[in-house]
């Protein structure tokens, strides 16, 4: 099971909820709420969201790993992944889960999008562009980032990011805290 998936499954049992009980309240399916729990599957970050509101917690609790190490090596391979809506691109989780930090590596092929709108949360955002072409709308203004350049904002403006040219874009992003 993964690490996610041992969250899901604690914090269902400890809200008293069946698989199908959780489903029914989250608007999702049993199946795919038992593939998470067995690690079967990677979650859409849209799923997370929901299930973080019928838990009433924020996301990153539901990766937090309260025997987190103080010392984490990340390894390609081995890392969580965070799967934007259907269609779009997967955040690989570089840091352990320990509330405090969360630092992500996406890349994105043209076209790919974080969500249809802009989302806005608590927290403080860093998007450090690796290779290619990034642009972050905030507050519906648009930026294109290249190679080297970084942007850092405040996450309560609604934001996203897409890859609006036809090459192919790597980014590290950081949450804190975590709210992806």
């Amino acid at each position: 099971m993964s690490t996610l998936g041992t969250r899901l499954a604690e914090l269902r049992h400890k809200h008293g909820y069946t698989l199908r009980a959780l489903a029914a309240e989250a608007g999702l399916s049993p199946a795919l709420l038992s593939q998470l729990e067995n690690g079967t599957t990677d979650p859409s970050l849209s799923t997370l969201r929901k299930l973080a509101g019928v838990f009433d917690t924020s996301i990153a609790t539901l990766f937090g790993d309260p025997d987190a190490p103080m010392v984490h090596l990340s390894r390609p391979g081995e890392r969580v992944r965070l799967t934007a809506p259907t269609g779009n691109f997967a955040y690989d989780r570089v840091t352990p889960g320990r509330g405090d930090l969360e630092v992500l590596h996406v890349v994105m092929a043209p076209g790919d999008q974080s969500s249809a709108e802009g989302w806005a949360h608590q927290s403080t955002e860093c998007a450090y562009v690796i290779s290619g072409e990034v642009t972050v709308e905030l507050s519906g203004e648009r930026r294109v980032l290249t190679a080297g350049q970084a942007l850092t904002f405040d996450s309560q403006l609604p934001h996203r990011y897409l890859n609006a040219s036809t090459s192919q874009a790597e980014m590290i992003l950081s949450v804190t805290p975590p709210t992806p």
